[in-house]
């Protein structure tokens, strides 16, 4: 048996219009498997569609705003119409949010941050859960946290503080989940090289490249591997767990 053929498997991504989130899906249609890609912009989730059609993999995009939770549900009620199940969701879509002194932030914009890398998780969570429960069928459920949740990240506390918050929920999710044959687990990618961490200022690149025990950042197609594992069989005993993708990036002292 293949433990990493997912031919038969219907894989829900959160913000797979583009980056890490595209790279997750390219790597789950590779591997057999079908995806619903959820954007907010129509016409990146044209683009992605076909950039992975043209892999020859079956994917269907729908327009989601996870920071809706009407959005997330009716968005979710399609993706089950549209393929009849769900077995594993990628809960991607997330962002930078405000940076800056937390003291000199308004409400609004740490509320802002929570529902866009938080409580867009849960509400994405939900209903794939019940869904998997209702089935009593085995499922995966990865959120893409950052290694911002392990390294202290002034001027973006908001960022720092939403990306850890999700590796507990992912920990009290697998406790939940276990019985149910549901692994929980989180991916905490560093410094990837997307179409927006290149137009990160260079002085920050260095700064980050010089404290990266590999010597060189990590590319899109070295997170396609990832995504296949954690929706696969050969995950099946790993729950509740994070996977730091950054090229020793946090486990260097300077």
């Amino acid at each position: 048996m293949n433990f990493f053929d997912l031919s038969g498997q219907i894989a829900l991504v959160t913000g797979g219009n583009s980056g890490i989130g595209l790279a997750f899906a390219r790597g789950l249609v590779k591997a057999g498997a079908s995806v619903a890609i959820w954007g907010r912009d129509e016409q990146k989730n044209a683009d992605a569609l076909q950039n992975i059609q043209a892999l020859g993999g079956n994917a269907q995009a729908f327009v989601c705003d996870v920071t809706k939770e009407e959005q997330i549900q009716s968005a979710f009620d399609a993706t089950v119409a549209h393929f009849g199940k769900v077995d594993a969701c990628f809960a991607n879509a997330g962002g930078s949010g405000k940076q800056g002194l937390l003291h000199k932030q308004t409400t609004a914009d740490w509320n802002a941050i929570l529902d866009l890398n938080l409580n867009s998780v849960v509400h994405t969570y939900r209903p794939v859960i019940a869904h998997l429960i209702a089935r009593k069928a085995p499922g995966k459920l990865i959120v893409t946290s950052s290694t911002a949740a392990v390294m202290g990240m002034g001027y973006a506390a908001g960022y720092g503080t939403t990306k850890a918050a999700v590796l507990g929920l992912t920990r009290a999710l697998a406790i939940e989940l276990g019985r149910n044959n549901i692994q929980v687990n989180a991916v905490l990618p560093g410094y990837i090289e997307t179409e927006m961490s290149i137009n990160t200022p260079q002085a920050f690149r260095d700064a980050a490249l010089r404290r990266t025990a590999s010597g060189v950042f990590g590319t899109l197609e070295q997170m396609e591997g990832v995504a296949v594992f954690l929706a696969s069989k050969s995950s099946d005993f790993m729950t509740g767990q994070s996977i730091i993708l950054d090229g020793g990036h946090s486990i260097s002292p300077m």
